[in-house]
């Protein structure tokens, strides 16, 4: 990933959050017919990250245990037009772009064809992702035959974290002015997350 200093990311304590608040990664994989893409959900479990396949797709007959692999997690992202820069105004020297965060996770991949590891793999899964509702759905919830069968038709994924590279492009080599232009440009089209985290980026507390 092209990484230009002023938007590497390298604190882990955000690497982890870009990666819990944006669950679905997309896992790059090298198989006898080439580079395949699966886009999944992921939980972050230490320097581990757990998912699950259906039996059906072919990616975990594919890989062999211990293949290097990217699972690439985007964050906030979004479209920042020129006419937002009060120093467009003035110079006109300024361009579109593009901003976002984003993390790669670099590992090695390994399949647990066990019903232990898938039953707790949806169960971290539906945990973190029911926290938010009125009223959680457990997997006691669901008949037990049911659940079982339904277990009986994934295969679990296990990445063991090498690396995690981080990226924030969030108008960080920009003037004060232009960024502030730019965050409620954002925030006028209703996209709060993207204006959030770049304010975040340029606090003197960041």
């Amino acid at each position: 990933m092209y990484l230009p200093a002023q938007f590497a990311e390298s604190r882990i304590g955000e690497l982890h959050r870009i990666v819990r608040e944006n669950a679905l990664g997309m896992l790059v994989t090298h198989t006898p017919a080439g580079l395949e893409a699966n886009h999944l959900p992921f939980f972050l479990d230490g320097d581990m990250l757990l998912a699950h396949v259906a039996r059906g797709n072919p990616i975990w007959r594919e890989v062999r245990d211990g293949d290097q692999v990217l699972v690439v997690f985007r964050g906030v992202e979004g479209y920042i037009s020129p006419n937002w820069y009060p120093g467009k105004q003035e110079t006109h020297r300024r361009v579109p772009t593009w901003n976002y965060e984003v993390v790669h996770a670099h590992g090695t991949i390994h399949v647990r064809d066990d019903v232990k590891f898938v039953r707790r793999v949806v169960a971290l899964l539906t945990r973190q992702h029911e926290a938010g509702q009125a009223q959680p759905w457990k997997m006691g919830d669901a008949p037990t035959d049911y659940l079982d069968e339904q277990l009986r038709h994934i295969v679990g994924i296990e990445i063991r974290l090498g690396r995690l590279e981080g990226k924030r492009k969030l108008n960080q080599h920009h003037g004060e002015q232009d960024r502030e232009g730019a965050i409620q440009g954002l925030e006028s089209r209703g996209n709060h997350g993207l204006a959030k985290a770049m304010r975040e980026a340029t606090s003197p507390t960041s």
